[in-house]
């Protein structure tokens, strides 16, 4: 016992240990370099974006006062806009009628709102500039896109309804989270969404909070088709990213979209338009090099096939690619639901994570599935789908309780109403309160993080 005691002080390491730890060392320094060097870059963003918003806001002039009646608010940075890119074309068609004002909380936010359309911006980035809006316009619906925590500096404003409008309807967790308690109204898409929060959520009227729309961007779907018409089948991928835990694991880029691709890419009677999700590789670096290699071997074999006209696909439009394709391919995310709501042939990546929360009492249920297993049959499976009417009539079904009445401008005339109905409800409140018209605002929060700027809150 005294000689295995005596051991461990008298250990000396092999070389191979040495050349381990020097390894480790080495690769450790090698993620600190890169971390700094990702900060300095974002600062260096942020610097950029903040000088170009302020220089836009100075060219527009002051926003005039008791314009707007409706609110967007946003506190993401630009690798979010997304979420509310979707809704620039119906939120520009209500302006006609309700002026709409995005209250941006960082410079890069609002930079790309005012860079890629004509709504009305104010950027916002202290509590006092918050403040300051709320005092100088008549604010009485608030819309929000996503959860983001910051939205509750936005929601201490008591005499305005707060209003969920999300990004996308889908069957993700985020889809049916208690948060939706936190507004005053939330639209959702249909008789689909309904269910999920009934069954998901305690104590929830469901009446009086939400409001059925359907998807009012199908009104919008823009953008040329940038191929040419063939005889080529057209097959959209449109992977989402990796997710920032194991519950929401949907992306597919690893485990189906390399041999999926490479498979139709193989195929002289089939086009891929592949449509990542921006975020690919923000938390993953494997999931990140996954996506660049699918760019690649489109890249290389429209240099071998220039008329096979394959498409990746990056851009701010969305629209022709849901309409357009012949199948769609998408993880369980918010484009399985654009396409549903077209109503045209579709199939779910399983995701191959069982840590990965899919709710499968509602489309998923009876969707068509595609197995990691099955990415190297895809020709077979799309084959197989074109031409199975069941599976048609099924989609129609569930298009249908997912969204209502998808005719032409339906949607839009709901998302009008709904608006029309919380004004409605303003002006009612009002009187029955006995207040003025201004919504008061509440004692000012001056200490703490609350008046920090959002740009530099961004950068935690």
């Amino acid at each position: 016992m005294g000689t295995g005691h005596n051991l461990l002080p008298n250990y000396q390491p092999g070389h191979e240990e040495v050349r381990r730890e020097a390894t480790l060392v080495t690769v450790n320094l090698a993620k600190d370099v890169r971390r700094a060097a990702n900060l300095v870059r974002k600062a260096l963003r942020r610097r950029r974006d903040r000088a170009d918003t302020l220089a836009l806001l100075s060219e527009r002039g002051e926003l005039p006062s008791g314009r707007f009646r409706i609110a967007v608010y946003f506190a993401d940075d630009r690798v979010n806009a997304y979420q509310l890119r979707q809704w620039y074309a119906p939120l520009a068609l209500v302006s006609r009628k309700w002026p709409v004002l995005v209250i941006a909380r960082t410079a890069g936010g609002a930079r790309v709102v005012m860079e890629e359309t004509d709504l009305e911006v104010a950027y916002a980035p202290k509590i006092v500039d918050i403040e300051r809006v709320v005092a100088e316009q008549s604010i009485q619906l608030v819309f929000y896109v996503n959860q983001n925590t910051r939205n509750f500096q936005m929601m201490r404003y008591g005499q305005m309804w707060h209003v969920f409008i999300n990004h996308g309807e889908s069957d993700k967790m985020y889809m049916s989270t208690n948060q939706f308690k936190t507004y005053d109204y939330s639209l959702i898409a249909g008789e689909a969404a309904r269910s999920r929060l009934g069954k998901a959520l305690w104590n929830f009227d469901l009446d009086a909070k939400t409001i059925q729309i359907g998807r009012p961007q199908t009104d919008h779907f823009i953008g040329a088709v940038p191929y040419p018409k063939d005889d080529r089948i057209t097959v959209l991928y449109a992977p989402t990213w990796e997710g920032d835990r194991p519950a929401a694991a949907y992306g597919s880029i690893v485990s189906h979209g390399v041999p999926l691709v490479r498979a139709l890419l193989a195929s002289p009677r089939h086009r891929v338009v592949y449509r990542p999700h921006p975020r690919s590789g923000a938390v993953d670096p494997g999931y990140g090099e996954a996506n660049q290699q699918i760019i690649r071997m489109i890249a290389e074999e429209n240099k071998a096939t220039p008329s096979a006209h394959h498409f990746f696909d990056n851009g701010r439009e969305l629209g022709w690619q849901i309409l357009d394709a012949d199948v769609a391919i998408s993880d369980v995310s918010a484009m399985v639901y654009d396409r549903l709501a077209v109503g045209r042939p579709l199939f779910v990546t399983r995701p191959v994570s069982q840590e990965a929360d899919v709710d499968i009492s509602g489309y998923l249920s009876q969707c068509e599935w595609l197995e990691a297993s099955e990415a190297t049959d895809i020709l077979c499976r799309v084959d197989v789908l074109l031409t199975d009417e069941v599976a048609q009539d099924r989609l129609a079904t569930w298009s249908h309780h997912h969204f209502g009445d998808t005719t032409p401008g339906a949607p839009t005339a709901r998302f009008h109403a709904a608006i029309e109905r919380m004004l409605s409800d303003w002006d009612e409140w009002k009187l029955r309160s006995g207040q003025g018209v201004e919504p008061a605002a509440p004692t000012r929060m001056s200490h703490g993080s609350e008046d920090f700027d959002a740009d530099s809150l961004s950068a935690l």
